[in-house]
């Protein structure tokens, strides 16, 4: 079970790398003001992965133990169903993130998903749903490296999306995309 602490420290120090400074320039986009918003923003303040196994040991249990598997499917679960915060329904953000495909023609990407850290729902467990943003573009977007972070901008919901790949707490409707730059 140590991959799973190993797991939820990489998740934390990606999200710490990619907040970024709220004291954006007053900015509009479709007449609306515009925010700039970290990913911790959109957790709930009350909301911790911290005391999601109590006091059990997980240290104690092999990968392949059949509790281990319990406990996986006990923390998808916990992952899927993380709460929003309400407040950030109809808001016009800019947030950066990582491409995660889930509908595209070749290289143009019309559905994805954002997430907080390169990998996400990829290589390892998705983040908690709190962390995921549903998004989609109908231009669509020719993603050329998925190692590259991203501003997305646009209007965010509190609506639940759920793929085979990860379930969403947030749609956003995509107005702009541009290249991660501090």
């Amino acid at each position: 079970m140590q991959i799973y602490r190993l797991i939820f420290i990489v998740f934390a120090s990606c999200v710490a790398l990619l907040a970024t400074s709220i004291h954006a320039a007053d900015e509009e986009l479709n007449g609306e003001k515009l925010e700039q918003i970290e990913w911790e923003q959109l957790m709930p303040a009350d909301y911790s992965l911290d005391g999601l196994f109590g006091d059990r040991d997980l240290g104690a249990l092999d990968d392949l133990d059949p509790k281990a598997a319990l406990l996986m499917d006990e923390l998808q679960q916990a992952l899927q169903s993380a709460p929003v915060v309400p407040e950030m329904n109809g808001k016009m953000v800019r947030i950066p993130g990582f491409v995660v495909p889930v509908e595209s023609e070749d290289q143009n990407v019309y559905k994805f998903f954002l997430v907080p850290y390169f990998g996400a729902c990829i290589h390892v467990p998705p983040p908690p749903s709190n962390q995921i943003i549903y998004a989609h573009y109908e231009p669509g977007v020719k993603v050329e490296s998925l190692f590259d972070a991203v501003w997305i901008s646009g209007k965010l919901k509190t609506e639940t999306f759920s793929h085979e790949l990860a379930s969403s707490g947030y749609t956003l409707e995509v107005f702009r995309i541009e290249p991660y730059e501090e």
